[in-house]
């Protein structure tokens, strides 16, 4: 395991849409359709970074994904701080709500920080993932019983007021990811980290764009 790194020293990422082509990329955070409603700082291009050692991983549970049915998208991989940093910016500014009625209809904006918004984040270190799983025959997301971003008790991984089928989708989703050295993420049933994260001191701000990786 590796200790303290620069965080903008980007030399142990890799592009992970190009690693496994396959993959379906949806970047929240490079459009407007997030919390916030606008491009996020450091997103630069749609594509998705992660540690070599996260995309590794991806690489075993993606085919077994597959071959139940299932393709993956992604969401969100390594998030620079300075993204982290906007999020912070706009949950403290008076008078922008973003799309509240989509992801957070349940909450006022002031009580988003600290609980949902917070100053450091794991994805920022590069081993995180915030992914779903859509259906190879009908193209369509698999039901999870709630969609990613959503602030609120129903995006909790053991949430109860789901369909059973729903329900299953976690689980199913949570238990080949926790079989191949993943570990959950206690509020958010799309988030998984690797257990052992090669930069767990490291939070990297290097921005999101194809010429950052070296080949």
């Amino acid at each position: 395991m590796t200790s303290e790194k620069s965080s903008k020293d980007a030399s142990g990422f890799v592009n992970l849409g190009e690693e496994i082509p396959e993959l379906l990329l949806d970047v929240r955070y490079y459009t407007s359709f997030n919390f916030v409603s606008e491009r996020i700082d450091g997103y630069e291009a749609p594509i998705i970074l992660c540690t070599k050692e996260l995309c590794e991983a991806m690489k075993r549970v993606v085919p077994i994904f597959k071959e139940k049915g299932y393709l993956v998208k992604v969401f969100d991989a390594y998030r620079p701080q300075r993204a982290v940093d906007h999020f912070v910016r706009w949950s403290l500014e008076e008078g922008k709500e973003g799309m509240k009625s989509y992801f957070y209809p349940d909450y006022q904006k002031e009580e988003i920080f600290g609980e949902y918004v917070i100053k450091k984040s794991s994805h920022s270190r590069g081993s995180a993932i915030d992914f779903t799983l859509v259906e190879m025959a009908t193209q369509l997301d698999v039901d999870m019983g709630g969609t990613f971003d959503f602030f609120g008790a129903k995006s909790y991984p053991f949430y109860e007021h789901i369909s059973k089928e729903q329900k299953e989708n976690r689980m199913y989703l949570r238990k080949v990811m926790l079989e191949n050295g993943f570990i959950a993420f206690p509020s958010e049933w799309w988030h998984f980290s690797l257990e052992k994260e090669p930069y767990p001191d490291t939070y990297f701000d290097f921005p999101i764009r194809p010429d950052i990786i070296k080949k």
